[in-house]
């Protein structure tokens, strides 16, 4: 799971406001088939609002919504590609993350190799991007820009041409 919260005043619209989002991820590869690409797993009842949508709502843009290519585990079948989510923020703000998969890779099965464990980026206006933990609180200026970089999921079965494990 990669959930944010962002709440705080926007002063252009004059009201508080609370925005709450999961963020989909890489999907396993199967015997069957290669993972997905971004998309919630295990999960129901889950929107993908509109980028559009929610800047006309919020005070934040989202700067980018990509896939996070070569972030699925090698396999036979692979896993799919997690997701790139960047918000440059318009309003000073309280962000929440409550994010899986950053210390430990997504694991492979019968021989698959693990995906891209997720990342969480701060950029504070005019300086350097910084790590930020799976599960922290941060308050955030506008000009500031949060990137989030979802889990790739595990390959499933050896990649060609490598032996079955034993």
């Amino acid at each position: 799971m990669n959930n944010i919260t962002i709440g705080g005043f926007d002063r252009q619209r004059r009201r508080a406001f609370a925005y709450y989002e999961t963020v989909g991820g890489g999907a396993g590869g199967s015997p069957q088939a290669n993972g997905l690409d971004g998309l919630h797993t295990h999960m129901t009842n889950t929107l993908n609002t509109p980028v559009e949508a929610l800047e006309m709502s919020y005070p934040f843009r989202v700067n980018e919504y990509s896939v996070r290519l070569g972030s699925g585990g090698e396999g036979r079948h692979a896993g799919g590609n997690g997701i790139v989510r960047r918000w440059e923020f318009l309003a000073p703000a309280d962000v929440t993350l409550l994010t899986e998969r950053r210390r430990l890779r997504p694991w492979g099965l019968a021989g698959g190799g693990p995906g891209a464990r997720g990342r969480n980026l701060l950029v504070r206006k005019g300086e350097a991007a910084v790590a930020l933990p799976g599960k922290t609180r941060i308050k955030v200026a506008p000009g500031d820009s949060l990137v989030m970089e979802t889990p790739g999921g595990g390959g499933w079965g050896p990649p060609s041409g490598t032996d079955s494990p034993a």
